[in-house]
């Protein structure tokens, strides 16, 4: 009974730590649009 009770909070830490990692939505660069200096083009060797 105390095991079972032990795992299910390790078990809440757990998916409540990895459930606060992701963000909505895609990523983009911060700052306005026209400031934005990346992805620059690498030189041909």
């Amino acid at each position: 009974m105390k095991r079972t009770i032990v795992l299910a909070i390790l078990s809440l830490i757990i998916v409540s730590g990895l459930s606060a990692c992701g963000k909505k939505g895609a990523p983009h660069a911060p700052g306005p649009s026209q400031d934005i200096t990346y992805p620059r083009m690498y030189p041909a060797e």
